[in-house]
């Protein structure tokens, strides 16, 4: 900077010593290290999670960052992704897929201010649409309402009852059924037609369905869906079936072994399975909308 002037002369002139200006250059060095190093590690994550929000992303680091004794905090390591453009953002929601304008009964909400201590209690549906170069596929999936784990999913051609049925077989298949086990959904013709109210009644489930149309009352279905569209690359165009139901397996796998998730104090949904009790949920609720990273729930 100035060429003809010692460090002596600068040191002295802006009152630091000489010591004090190599270890303000070595922290400076340590700094851009540890960034580059942390960078390094969240770009490895994002290609299994690709729109996993940054606070998991933190806490999946934490035990690599505690054995190269780095010291990084959750404003930091935001502000730090931010720089490098690497927060993620909220992506619009799609089309619904629910028709609840048919003439089947409809059953009354069995879980309004239900206290969930146990996995096998209680499960939840819902179907989202995927996208192809020939079209739509409709992804339906049945999730354990306390761990948030995915106990059954089908990949079908269509918005018929046969994908849906799939799912609840595999959940059934795999988990077995509780006494007292309750299927919530919403009102969508899948769910109120004749073969799946009959096979739910055949494994001695109870059935529960939203009743105002609110999304609200069927959050934990629908949130799922979100994180498997939003973070790991549902969202996209598929060249067919095959490869969404390649991807499906994928992101769900991901979602339950690797994910930690908000709502089971950041387990991920595989071991929250196996608890008991009530989990401690990372987030407060609030009676307005929160706007927040897409990633973090």
């Amino acid at each position: 900077m100035y060429p003809l002037v010692s460090k002596s002369v600068l040191c002295e002139l802006f009152g630091f010593s000489r010591q004090a200006w190599y270890d303000s250059k070595k922290r400076h060095s340590v700094k851009q290290m540890q960034e580059v190093f942390i960078l390094k590690q969240v770009k490895i994550l994002r290609r299994e999670h690709p729109r996993m929000g940054a606070e998991k992303l933190l806490l999946l680091l934490t035990s690599t960052l505690q054995e190269h004794n780095i010291k990084y905090g959750r404003d930091k390591f935001f502000n730090l992704l931010g720089e490098h453009g690497l927060l993620v953002r909220r992506r619009k929601r799609g089309p619904k897929t629910t028709n609840s304008n048919h003439f089947y009964r409809k059953y009354p909400n069995l879980i309004r201010d239900i206290e969930l201590v146990s996995s096998g209690r209680l499960w939840v549906s819902d179907i989202t649409y995927l996208r192809t170069e020939k079209g739509f596929v409709y992804l339906s999936l049945v999730t354990d309402a306390y761990s948030k784990k995915i106990v059954g999913w089908s990949l079908w051609p269509d918005l018929t009852s046969e994908g849906a049925l799939n799912a609840l077989r595999m959940a059934v298949a795999g988990e077995g059924v509780k006494p007292n086990l309750i299927h919530h959904s919403d009102r969508g013709i899948q769910y109120c037609c004749n073969d799946y109210v009959n096979y739910l009644k055949g494994a001695k489930i109870n059935i529960s369905m939203t009743e105002n149309g609110d999304p609200y009352e069927n959050a934990v279905a629908e949130r799922v869906n979100g994180i498997l569209k939003g973070e790991y690359s549902l969202q996209d165009t598929f060249a067919d079936y095959h490869a969404a139901l390649e991807a499906v397996k994928l992101a769900v796998y991901k979602y339950n072994h690797k994910r930690p998730h908000r709502s089971v104090d950041m387990m991920f949904p595989t071991d929250a399975h196996k608890q008991t009790g009530t989990l401690k949920k990372h987030w407060k609720k609030r009676s307005y909308p929160l706007k927040r990273e897409s990633g973090d729930t």
